[in-house]
């Protein structure tokens, strides 16, 4: 019965798009066969993801977890005046520590429990970086988003790590992460625009970071800059990653990689790990000073989004 119900609803819900046949006569003896044309649906055009409590259930940890190699840690070892000194340059609230490597996560420190404890200008003599961690979770990738923000809500934690199956840390999550998938972006006082990614020399000459969404890059230099054979759009999303694909290893700085579109990237900083900056300028075009991205650096989310600062350290690598 329950299949047959199942089947009867499909078939009425399948009714509005079923065409009314035509008599025998009618079909038989017409003049001109039937050659209107069949309405197929279109093909879906990538867009946006879109918000709503759907992703919740839809959205997977994985998916909206920042990458191990954007994290913002500090080892047991910190003592006062660096931990003063992170706190500053990043913005975070929030930083997880460690032993020996990110892999060996301990917990985090909270910037209250330190300004409360010691202050900022306080004297480092009875300074216990391991006295203030708070623990942190631990979840794996394919735990679904809403499941997460349960767990976070109910055990009163602001912030996870991602574990892979071999036990290591694959990524970081904050419950802002979490929360920005149903209501949208939400940005505070140090949160840098998007289009601070890049900057634009003169005609034709950009700086960028390599972490710049390459549909927004893209979109600024009118062309698709990955619809090339030799491209797989799956597999990449920003101008650091197509660095990387085109040139089939990690460029070394200075390196020029050219484009099947006629622009070439030129590394001005790299670690023997990956791209951080690029000029983008036409081939042929010579390269006219230095120039600097200088505060022109996104927010990456890591560590703590609820204070998302300029990235540049590596953590537990």
């Amino acid at each position: 019965m329950g299949d047959q119900d199942g089947s009867s609803m499909a078939a009425q819900s399948a009714q509005p798009y079923v065409q009314k046949k035509r008599g025998l006569i009618r079909r038989l003896f017409s003049r001109t066969p039937d050659t209107s044309p069949v309405d197929l649906p279109k093909p879906t055009v990538s867009a946006p993801a879109r918000l709503g409590l759907i992703n919740l259930r839809r959205m997977r940890v994985q998916d909206v977890a920042i990458p191990k190699v954007e994290i913002i840690a500090v080892p047991d070892t910190t003592t006062r005046e660096e931990l003063v000194r992170v706190f500053a340059e990043s913005a975070l609230t929030r930083i997880p520590v460690y032993d020996g490597t990110l892999d060996q996560p301990l917990g985090m420190v909270h910037l209250k429990d330190f300004a409360l404890s010691h202050g900022f200008e306080g004297d480092a003599d009875g300074f216990d970086l391991i006295a203030m961690l708070r623990p942190l979770l631990f979840v794996p990738p394919s735990m679904p988003i809403g499941v997460l923000l349960t767990k976070m809500q109910a055990e009163r934690r602001h912030m996870a790590l991602v574990i892979d199956e071999y036990g290591g840390v694959d990524g970081l999550v904050t419950i802002e992460d979490l929360i920005e998938q149903v209501i949208g972006e939400i940005e505070d006082e140090h949160d840098q625009e998007d289009a601070d990614s890049w900057v634009r020399e003169r005609s034709g000459c950009y700086l960028a970071l390599a972490r710049t969404p390459l549909v927004d890059f893209g979109a600024e230099l009118g062309i698709d800059l990955t619809d090339h054979e030799d491209i797989d759009a799956e597999e990449i999303d920003s101008l650091g990653g197509l660095v990387f694909m085109l040139a089939g290893r990690v460029p070394a700085r200075g390196e020029v990689v050219p484009h099947p579109s006629g622009y070439v990237f030129e590394v001005l900083e790299a670690d023997p790990r990956r791209v951080k900056r690029l000029r983008v300028r036409r081939s042929g075009q010579t390269a006219a000073g230095s120039g600097s991205v200088g505060h022109a650096v996104p927010s990456s989310g890591a560590s703590s989004k609820e204070a998302s600062a300029p990235q540049k350290a590596v953590a537990g690598e």
